[in-house]
Formats: structure tokens, sequence, C-alpha cells
């Protein structure tokens, strides 16, 4: 039976999603949850849900729609809400609540929000991985196993067989031969498993602005993949003119300076899959997030890189191109001439923040 505050829990949780799910791109967005993440859940803040009650006015006040004023004027305090100057008020303010979220609960409002299609995987029966399923029963076992069920049906069958069973005093007594036990099968399950590659462009002309909004993206996108595999692998890649694999964090806070080689990212990002992870195992995802500049020359190198090397192994190559206040934008273009050649290349221009909602659902959309 279920309790009444339990149904009362379960009413104020929905509430509570359904304030998320209005909310979801400003959270999206702004990135205002990825500083609470945990382990499994992320802690989102949600204002105070104010209950519909009656206000009752003083007796003899007169009735509903009586008084003062004109149809149309509001009333109450004239005020809005908000940071103010002057003294210390001594009216309430608005509260924030806490709420925990799993990230599974995210990606699939993240999934709902964006119309996102579930990822069709490929090598999902290359690899392998064991697990213990108790799926039979066996007369010996520990007692611990022991199947309370089977053994007090098999106790009763044998009390009505031998006329020892009284109704008026139905008592059970199982002997040695009706306990029966749990016993599992180590069974062989197919999973797929996806490999993440993050390359971020770190040279002079990548601002911090830039470099968040990177972090919101991944953030984003890595809970998506999450609840499309069994297991991810990430790896982290900064380049300028010289390209470095780096872990997360450092990937993060790194901050650098000077001229632009995107050509040296991809031959990293080509090593990395040569060395942990073959394409026919493996659902391989490259994101790159640039402003675009780059030095010249190097820009048919890039080409020729992604055409021999990572297109070929990748379910998508997706290119973001953050704008910066000091990079020319010009990759972009390039890549623009060879988009139609290959449909496993996403490209997306983020104006700002306002841009990264977009963004993801270009990525991802896909459904690869």
């Amino acid at each position: 039976m279920v309790r009444r505050i339990d149904r009362d829990q379960q009413r104020f949780d929905k509430i509570i999603k359904g304030k998320v799910r209005q909310q979801l791109r400003k959270y999206i967005n702004h990135g205002e949850m990825i500083g609470r993440k945990g382990r499994e859940t992320v802690s989102i803040p949600v204002p105070n849900i104010e209950i519909p009650h009656f206000q009752h006015g003083e007796k003899g006040s007169g009735g509903v729609g009586q008084g003062e004023g004109e149809v149309g004027q509001p009333i109450g305090r004239g005020k809005s809400d908000g940071d103010g100057q002057g003294q210390a008020g001594n009216e309430k303010g608005q509260h924030i609540r806490e709420v925990e979220l799993t990230l599974d609960e995210l990606a699939d409002m993240l999934g709902e929000a964006l119309e996102l299609p579930r990822i069709e995987p490929k090598g999902d029966d290359a690899l392998t991985s064991k697990k213990d399923r108790y799926t039979s029963i066996r007369p010996t076992g520990p007692d611990s196993l022991r199947h309370f069920k089977r053994t007090y049906k098999r106790a009763l069958r044998r009390m009505i067989a031998t006329n020892n069973y009284d109704p008026k005093d139905p008592m059970i007594v199982p002997t040695k031969d009706d306990e029966r036990f749990r016993s599992w099968k180590t069974v062989t399950e197919p999973h797929t498993n996806a490999a993440v590659i993050y390359m971020m462009d770190v040279s002079g002309s990548m601002t911090d602005v830039q470099k968040e909004i990177v972090r919101t993206e991944a953030f984003w996108i890595d809970t998506w993949l999450k609840s499309q595999y069994d297991g991810i692998e990430r790896r982290y890649i900064v380049h300028d003119a010289v390209a470095h694999e780096v872990d997360e964090d450092t990937f993060y806070r790194v901050r650098e300076s000077g001229g632009t080689r995107i050509s040296s990212a991809y031959r990293a990002a080509d090593h990395i899959i040569q060395r942990d992870f073959p394409p026919s195992l493996w659902n391989i995802y490259c994101f790159q997030f640039s402003d675009g500049d780059n030095w010249g020359e190097d820009n048919s190198e890039c080409i020729e890189n992604l055409k021999q090397n990572l297109f070929p192994v990748c379910n998508l190559f997706c290119y973001g191109q953050v704008r910066s206040p000091y990079g020319s934008g010009d990759f972009i273009k390039e890549l623009r001439k060879v988009e139609e050649e290959f449909d496993n290349l996403i490209l997306s221009e983020i104006e700002d923040k306002e841009g990264i909602y977009g963004s993801i659902k270009t990525f991802l959309g896909t459904g690869k």
C-alpha cells in the first residue's frame, strides 16, 4: 500500500522535474549545474515553488470584485523584485532550492528537449563482458541463496502427498530434501563502447569565454553519449602550433598563447585512435572547437589528414567554431568545401553562450 506521504513526494518530484524541463535551455546555455556535478548526480538551482492558497480579506470588507479601482489596474506591490540599493529592507526575498537529478534523468530531458534520436552504434557484437545471472534452481547451495518459495512449495506438496498436512494446524516443516537454492550462470553479453576525442584550440586568439563555451557543451555531449553506450573513454587534445594530449582538468584550465596549426591536433587524434581504439570495435566521436584562425599554409594539410585518417573511422566528426574577437574564422570555409562528400562531418558556428543549445542539437541530432 502506498502511503500518502509517498504519493505527495512523488507529486512534488514530478513538479520539480517539470520546472527543470521548462528552464532546461537556460541551464544548458549558462552551465549553472556543471559546478554542482557529483559522481552520479547533479544539483540544480530551482526557484521555490509557492503552493496556491486563498488569501482572505478582513471581515466586512466587501465581496469578490468589489472596491475601488478600474478593470485591468494592477494591485499589490508596485516595485519589481530584484537587487536594489539603499538601506536594508524588511521584505522577504526569493529563495532557491537545490534539487538533485541523476545524469540519466538529465540525458532523458536533453533527448526530449532537443528531440535527439537514439544512436545506432556499430560493432555491437565485437566487445563482450561476463556477468553472473541467477537463472536456475538447484538442490544444494549456501543458506544465503535459499529460495524460500520453492522450498515451501516442495515441503507443502510432500506433506499433502503423505497425508501429514492438517488444515486446522497448517505447520510446514521443510526437510533437507525440500530445500532449493538459486543458481547462477555466467553469461557473455555483447556491449558497445564509445571513444570521444575532444580537441580545443588554445592559441592566443581563444579567450576564457570561448573555453567556457567548450566546457559547457562538452558536459552535455558527455551526458548524452553516456546514456547511449555501456562505457565511454575520453581523450583530450589541446593545441596551438603544436598539439598535446592532456587530462580532463588540464583541458579546461590550460592557458597558452602562440600561433595555430590545426593539423597538429589531427595528427594527435589519429595517433590516439591507432593506439587505443581499433575502429572496427569502437564508436569514435571527434569534437573539435576552434575560433577558425589557422596558419594559411596549414589548411591543405588539415583537409588531407581528415580525408585520409579521421573521416573514414569516425561515427561523427563535429567541428564547432566559436566566435572570437581575435580569430579570422576562415577555417570553417575550408571544411564547407568538403562537407557534401562526408555525411559524418557536422559543422556548427557558435556565436556565444546562447548558441550552445542549437549547437548540441546540430551535433547529436543525426543519431549516428
